[in-house]
């Protein structure tokens, strides 16, 4: 995708790498999933899939922040889209639940992440799913077509997170929902971090606060809100600590700052 805002780009160059698994610390940039130390790699945001029916560990890179498929709610048949899709994990639990009836759409914005998603449901002999290029902010597709659509920690990565809320709300049917798993905040996070590309793109400084974030949900017209599931994250010291002062690193420590992964629900009037 060209004219890319340089947020995106940067995005997109970070997942780019992920996906082509570069080197161990371009995958590890991503603080979704495991962050790279010189000690020890945390696993700090991501939730095991393995329990899961439709998992397959190919397409798991260790990005998402919760298991939104787990709490969707999807039926036999459904059409089902994710935002985010990466290298198809959430896209193939779905499919499991959607069943060879169902429809389950992938999108993403990262040509590299794309070409993994096809080459893993090729692997998996998957007809009833599909990937295709789009941002989230313009979905590439077609008004009331969704039963369901999911998101794993992706949101937190858009500019524009009342522009995408607007476009789920347009792609789904009358009463169709969402479930979608998220990174937000309580409290302000230190300059510091917000300025740093790597806690961007690591699902960090791009959140927002958690009663903005439920807000526009409301304010897009959805109903039916339900907080499915919610846990704090804890970003070690040794990872604040490349960004931080140990002055400011024992401020932010003191500080009513949280940073939380949500899954959340809710629902298009029908």
């Amino acid at each position: 995708m060209e004219n890319l805002d340089p947020i995106k780009k940067m995005v997109q160059e970070k997942y780019a790498a992920i996906a082509l698994e570069e080197t161990q610390l371009a995958k590890a940039s991503a603080c979704c999933g495991s962050c790279y130390s010189e000690t020890e790699v945390y696993n700090i945001m991501n939730e095991e899939y393995d329990h899961l029916e439709g998992y397959a560990p190919e397409a798991d890179l260790g990005l998402g922040c919760g298991l939104p498929t787990e709490f969707a709610r999807i039926k036999s048949g459904d059409v089902v889209v994710d935002l985010g899709s990466g290298a198809g994990n959430d896209c193939f639990i779905a499919r499991h639940e959607t069943g060879p009836e169902g429809r389950v759409i992938g999108v993403d914005f990262t040509p590299a992440m794309l070409e993994k998603a096809r080459q893993n449901a090729a692997k998996l002999g998957f007809s009833n799913v599909e990937f295709v290029e789009g941002d989230i902010e313009h979905l590439p597709l077609e008004d009331n077509l969704a039963d369901v659509i999911v998101s794993n920690c992706v949101l937190n990565l858009v500019p524009n997170k009342e522009q995408v809320f607007k476009e789920i709300f347009r792609t789904l049917k009358p009463g169709g929902h969402f479930s979608i798993s998220d990174i937000v905040l309580t409290g302000d996070l230190p300059e510091e971090l917000r300025k740093e590309a790597e806690m961007y793109a690591g699902c960090v400084t791009g959140a927002i606060q958690k009663a903005d974030y439920l807000g526009l949900i409301h304010q897009t017209g959805f109903q039916n809100l339900t907080l499915q599931k919610e846990k704090a994250i804890h970003i070690p010291d040794d990872i604040l600590g490349r960004y931080l002062s140990p002055e400011l690193l024992s401020e932010f420590k003191r500080s009513e700052t949280g940073i939380f992964s949500i899954t959340v629900f809710a629902q298009k009037p029908a």
